[in-house]
């Protein structure tokens, strides 16, 4: 059964911070591979949505895009509901300022 993924507005605005930032300090193939990567990982929760570790915070889980970008998302009945996107090198308290 594949899963409807749900972007809440706290994940988009985050995911396009990532962009511009890539935009600002890198180039495009970093960006088309940010893309490329958050794609596959999204298919992935789809289709099976407890792949990804479970945190300490009930049907919150966390998927690992790149080094330094984790996405964390709840599970709510047939829907993935996108949270936000949280850069690792941050202060791991700052994670749950959803």
């Amino acid at each position: 059964m594949d899963y409807q993924i749900i972007w809440l507005s706290k994940a988009e605005s985050r995911y396009q911070e990532i962009i511009e930032f890539l935009k600002y300090k890198w180039n495009d193939r970093v960006i088309e591979k940010f893309i490329a990567q958050t794609e596959k990982v999204l298919n992935q929760i789809k289709q099976r949505p407890t792949l990804f570790r479970r945190s300490a915070k009930m049907n919150i889980h966390e998927a690992l895009i790149t080094k330094h970008n984790l996405l964390i998302y709840r599970i709510n009945g047939s829907n993935i509901e996108l949270l936000t996107f949280y850069d690792t090198r941050q202060d791991p308290k700052k994670k749950w300022k959803l």
